[in-house]
């Protein structure tokens, strides 16, 4: 069976999806901070900033002011009871390493577009989530790593230089000066980080698009059978002549004759005159 992501390939997508809305997301980010001290809004702010890859899977380029969107304060019972079931269910499993709490993150990564998206309840959101990432959770991990390592590589210069100048110079045992720090070091990692956020958002909606999407039914490839040379049946008509039956031959009737009563005549004697 064919996988519905790979980890380039969601890599590829997401990066082309943020960049199409970087001007939206960086203006839904300055939005967010602006707004993020007003009571009861900041809470539907805070649910529509982590349900952002549904908007981006949708295709369209997304407005700032989605964020503000009443359908997003619906849920907010639903939001803190999900994340209060993710939060009780993960922290012990670090007991027993990283490992199991990594594997059950990945699981649940989708709980939250699903709850917000499709309406469905927090534990069925929990339930349908592991499902969709089954055999998937590998690629998912790697995908998180390839994004790490990325931000990490174009950094390392910046933070080398910016790590460089920020060595302090002893002037007395009761004061440490330090050195005046650059500037664009600072402005370029956080371009970098925001990017990568980005491109982040991107593979998340790339990721919930492919795994939600409807299983299309696959053809079977069709093997070329031999002609068949069709078979002609004649049939024969048979006639079937009824020969008529002869008459039976029967023996001569012997007829009888019908008996003749003799008429006796009575004679009667004359009379003498």
């Amino acid at each position: 069976m064919e996988k519905k992501i790979t980890v380039f390939g969601v890599i590829g997508e997401g990066f082309s999806i943020g960049m199409k809305n970087s001007l939206s997301l960086l203006g839904a980010v300055i939005l967010y901070i602006l707004t993020i001290w007003v009571p009861y809004i900041n809470v539907g702010t805070t649910i529509a900033m982590c349900s952002i890859p549904i908007e981006l899977s949708k295709g369209k380029v997304i407005s700032p002011m989605f964020i503000f969107d009443a359908k997003y304060r619906k849920y907010m019972g639903e939001f803190f009871l999900l994340a209060g079931f993710i939060s009780i269910a993960i922290l012990p499993l670090f007991i027993f390493g990283f490992i199991p709490a990594i594997v059950i993150s990945l699981a649940w990564s989708l709980s939250v577009f699903l709850l917000i998206d499709r309406g469905v309840s927090p534990g069925d959101a929990l339930v349908e989530s592991n499902l969709l990432t089954y055999g998937y959770k590998w690629t998912l991990f790697f995908i998180s790593v390839v994004l790490g390592l990325i931000a990490i590589i174009a950094s390392i210069y910046p933070v080398y230089v910016l790590a460089d100048a920020s060595r302090f110079s002893v002037y007395s045992f009761e004061s440490m000066l330090p050195v005046n720090l650059p500037w664009w070091p600072i402005v370029v990692i956080a371009v970098i980080l925001l990017l990568v956020q980005f491109v982040s958002l991107g593979a998340s909606a790339v990721i919930y698009r492919n795994l939600t999407a409807p299983v299309e039914p696959t053809l079977e490839p069709q093997v070329a059978q031999p002609k068949q040379v069709p078979i002609v049946v004649i049939q024969e008509k048979i006639e079937v002549v009824k020969v008529a039956d002869k008459p039976k031959v029967t023996p001569k009737s012997v007829t009888k004759k019908p008996a003749v009563k003799k008429v006796v005549v009575k004679k009667t004697p004359k009379k003498d005159v």
